[in-house]
């Protein structure tokens, strides 16, 4: 493969292990990075197509291997527990920390108009999920705070209820209790494949319905 064939099949392997994303959805982002990236002239269509197959079949293959529960189902299971404790969690928000942070000032504000305020709040970005699905070395890190908290002991006390129920859904955890780290699970496996019929984790609605109830 070519440096820029390189960049984009990496593309491919995020978007696909990911599961974000239907196929076709991913064909069509991958065509536009193609041309955001004027590599028209190097890379086609027919090999990008062929590249998003065969990663899915890779997948489609490994996962009649998977043990359930997966890292993935845990992971879904501890944020759903954590929005019932009244901290917002959050899968996948946005590329960066501040594209997460930005994601739960707005469920926040949303909560806030239906007279609910969290006590902190919890989430992974994209940039993370891609650590998740590295085979060689996978790990998962998670951001946590409150919204407009700069009391360290208050940061503190959301991360240890992030990390308790964590470690209560069978994670073991690389934290030293500060709040200036993120909490690191370890040898985490992010397994999913993309469901048109299956629950979609970044829909922050569905958070806020769960923690106004």
């Amino acid at each position: 493969m070519t440096e820029n064939e390189e960049f984009i099949y990496e593309s491919i392997f995020n978007q696909v292990r990911m599961g974000f994303l239907s196929i076709d959805d991913i064909k069509e982002n991958i065509m536009e990075e193609i041309e955001d990236n004027e590599f028209e002239d190097e890379i086609s269509e027919a090999w990008a197509f062929e590249k998003i197959d065969e990663e899915y079949q890779k997948l489609l293959q490994e996962s009649k291997q998977w043990k359930s529960p997966t890292d993935t189902e845990k992971l879904i299971k501890a944020f759903d527990e954590l929005c019932d404790q009244n901290i917002i969690a959050l899968h996948n928000a946005g590329y960066t920390t501040s594209d997460g942070e930005y994601e739960v000032v707005e469920v926040e504000r949303e909560l806030r108009e239906n007279e609910v305020e969290s006590d902190g709040y919890c989430f992974y970005h994209e940039q993370d999920l891609a650590r998740a699905i590295d085979p060689e070395n996978p790990s998962l890190y998670i951001a946590f705070q409150k919204v407009d908290n700069s009391d360290e002991e208050t940061t503190i006390g959301v991360g240890n209820k992030v990390a308790e129920v964590l470690k209560n859904n069978g994670f073991e955890l690389n934290w030293d209790g500060s709040a200036k780290r993120k909490i690191e699970i370890p040898g985490f496996k992010w397994q999913q494949i993309f469901d048109e019929e299956g629950r979609d984790l970044q829909d922050y609605g569905e958070v806020i319905d769960r923690m106004i109830q």
